[in-house]
């Protein structure tokens, strides 16, 4: 590289800042700062810009977690530091101990969401758009083969990214293209005064492991691993973002919401390219609301070879309260499938009755008395509406959700013929199928399942001189 300087890092800087976004003029930026090199230096180069180049607030925010003795120390360092670049500074004193027993947590996951709640509230405290932190190129190539290791897909080799919103603020990574040793040649020549973290050499942690002894080991074979491993985030990070864009138009066009359930039809889902129906699949998970973080491949490939396979009606089980079910051509979602109906009956004594409200089901039944003249001239009867010989029906009627072994003598066919098989016939989906009511008379004969079917009692002829109609509506 060329010489390590302060104006070399500052043009690097600048340079990532204008291709990113990652900041306008004016803006307030929370500065993660440690007390290590990478932190020390990312304060001394942002607060070059911000006093020749670009005007920012910069706000030092450091969070003690008190696991070592040298945690102190660290404090008065980024004190005296703040201090002298006339910056304000918020200091977190937290309590891990406490924290960890309380949550369950272990110490560095633990340490990671409280230090990163402490940066939310002070950004928030301050109005600042984002909040800065220090991760190097070093620290990209590690996190990456820790995911390739974990198995992760694409968004996961993108690696960290050197912008991302969360919590309405953004998180930004100016130094994400800078290597390690370029950052301790600044630090040395400007003499910035740097602590230690001596948890960084402890191979107990996972991270420090890959970097102390995997990739001294990889790059025997290719000197160049790291910068490889960069390359490779920079690369699959943009092809990510396509992908992702892809996916979130077809999830317009393809997806409908309905009482918190996401659904597409199959056939539309099996014309996308193999990676599209992937992304497709993860973002409805990820979507829906659970307690996963991200959704595996695991999960997303059985949603997909469900869909691939002949089946017309299953149901999977993907955790976290979520089901994906396949009702004939429709796939539908459930952030939590609805349980079997619970018992209902609702009576009506006499077709004198105009409505009857069945919470139950969120129906409402209309009753309506006619003459043979106004049944003639009215409109011809519809899925939700029939018509019954009101002096042939028998009340009182019964209006109730279906048992097992229910059947129903039906309109042009001899003898009975199970519910359960009219249902799965007019292709009712399994998921509703216990919620759609029965209308039945005063000896037990179901005379009609509103929007499917019809029996053969009760049926208007030519002697009929009064038409009782009932017809279901939404509540």
């Amino acid at each position: 590289m060329k010489e390590a300087d302060l104006r070399f890092f500052v043009e690097e800087v600048k340079h990532a800042a204008a291709e990113s976004h990652l900041w306008e003029a004016g803006d307030a930026i929370v500065v993660a700062v440690s007390g290590g090199p990478d932190s020390i230096a990312l304060l001394h180069v942002l607060h070059e810009i911000s006093v020749n180049h670009t005007p920012l607030r910069l706000i030092c925010a450091h969070a003690h977690h008190g696991f070592r003795q040298e945690s102190d120390a660290e404090v008065e360092l980024v004190r005296l530091l703040a201090e002298s670049l006339s910056l304000p500074l918020e200091i977190a004193y937290l309590d891990m101990p406490a924290y960890m027993a309380e949550s369950g947590k272990r110490g560095q996951e633990a340490s990671r969401l409280k230090r990163y709640a402490f940066l939310f509230d002070t950004a928030r405290q301050y109005g600042a758009r984002s909040i800065a932190l220090a991760h190097h190129a070093d620290d990209q190539a590690e996190t990456v083969m820790m995911r390739l290791l974990r198995g992760s897909g694409l968004s996961g080799l993108a690696g960290m990214r050197m912008k991302r919103s969360e919590q309405g603020i953004d998180l930004i990574r100016p130094f994400l293209r800078m290597n390690k040793s370029d950052i301790l040649e600044l630090c040395h020549q400007r003499g910035y005064t740097y602590a230690i973290d001596s948890s960084n050499l402890q191979t107990k942690y996972h991270r420090n492991a890959i970097r102390l002894e995997v990739f001294p080991y990889l790059e025997q074979y290719n000197g160049q691993f790291s910068s490889s491993l960069n390359q490779l985030a920079e690369i699959v990070a943009y092809e990510d973002d396509f992908v992702e864009r892809e996916a979130a138009k077809h999830f317009r066009e393809m997806v409908q919401e309905n009482d918190g359930r996401l659904a597409f039809d199959a056939p539309s889902f099996l014309s996308l390219h193999v990676a599209l129906q992937r992304r497709l699949i993860k973002l409805i998970l990820n979507y829906l609301p659970s307690d996963q973080k991200d959704a595996d491949f695991v999960k997303i490939e059985s949603v997909r070879q469900g869909i691939l396979s002949n089946r017309s009606n299953w149901r999977l089980d993907l955790g976290h309260g979520i089901t994906c079910v396949r009702e004939y051509g429709d796939i539908v979602f459930w952030p939590k499938l609805p349980s079997e109906q619970g018992q209902y009956i609702y009576i009506l004594e006499s077709p004198d009755v105009t409505h009857r409200h069945l919470p139950a089901v969120d129906k409402i039944l209309n009753l309506s008395l006619l003459t043979d003249s106004e049944y003639r001239r009215g409109p011809r009867p519809t899925q939700g509406v029939a018509f019954f010989d009101a002096d042939e029906l028998r009340f009182p009627l019964t209006v109730r959700n279906r048992q097992p072994g229910d059947k129903m003598k039906i309109m042009g066919l001899n003898g009975s013929k199970k519910v359960k098989d009219i249902l799965i016939d007019e292709k009712i989906p399994p998921s509703i199928r216990s919620r759609i009511p029965m209308v039945c008379d005063a000896t037990g004969n179901i005379v009609w399942i509103p929007g499917v079917r019809r029996s053969v009692h009760a049926a208007c002829g030519r002697d009929t001189s009064r038409i009782l109609r009932l017809e279901f509506s939404d509540a």
